[in-house]
């Protein structure tokens, strides 16, 4: 068998890179889309297999021009994430609420219909998600919307597209550099008291939640499915 591509969209930080890394440590070609030249230019030295791709994921035409000067695809991961749509729904800003979706919800779209030309037919599409799809915290209707709505394309494509797989991996909590933008003090402060809440009794790393993630790109038997590994967040209440 010739050696497997992977595309993960967002591989620049976070369970994106992380996962980028593992299928590369499983014999994979892994390409990486990013928008910052600074952070591309850092793993070009830190992680010189990776192959880096600048272009801004929710811009079709760029995308396409990243698939295409990839070539086949074998393993696509899209882990772009955005940091907006949290909040109270009576004090949510709808444009606030549209930013998310475009940085997320389109942005993942946007990744399949570019890609769907050059996936290989026992490819597979792997979608990030998270648990607020289907978590009741207060506070997260509308991150809830963004990340439901990439849930909910998960069954129909994994029918549609067949026999190319599609998945989604749903996190809670992970301890990235989404979170700071909190005071380090505060931030210690409410992980602590998740890691009490949580069956697991600690907050995910990024390499825990890519281990799911690679999981769903390469196992040639799992087609239609949300994995979730959210520490047992669903379980709870975190307040």
């Amino acid at each position: 068998m010739s050696q497997r591509i992977a595309l993960v969209i967002g591989g620049t930080s976070g369970v994106g890179l992380a996962t980028a890394r593992m299928l590369r440590e499983r014999g994979a070609r892994v390409h990486i889309v990013g928008r910052g030249k600074e952070r591309l230019d850092e793993l070009a030295v830190s992680d010189p297999d990776l192959v880096g791709h600048r272009a801004d994921a929710a811009d079709g035409d760029a995308m396409r021009s990243v698939v295409e000067s990839v070539g086949r695809v074998d393993w696509l991961v899209v882990a772009a994430s955005g940091g907006e749509g949290m909040g109270p729904v009576a004090e949510l800003d709808l444009e606030v609420l549209r930013r998310a979706f475009d940085s997320k919800f389109w942005v993942h779209l946007t990744a399949i219909k570019a890609a769907l030309p050059h996936l290989a037919p026992d490819g597979s599409i792997t979608l990030i998600s998270a648990i607020s799809a289907r978590n009741d915290m207060p506070g997260t209707a509308g991150l809830a919307a963004v990340n439901g709505a990439i849930e909910s394309m998960v069954k129909p494509l994994a029918a549609e597209l067949a026999p190319i797989r599609v998945n989604a991996v749903s996190p809670g909590l992970i301890d990235t550099a989404w979170w700071s933008g909190m005071p380090e003090d505060a931030r210690r402060e409410w992980f602590a008291s998740v890691s009490r809440a949580l069956p697991v009794r600690h907050v995910a790393t990024a390499e825990e939640v890519a281990e799911a993630v690679a999981f769903a790109a390469t196992n040639a038997n799992v087609t239609g499915t949300v994995l979730e590994t959210d520490g047992g967040a669903r379980l709870v209440t975190l307040a």
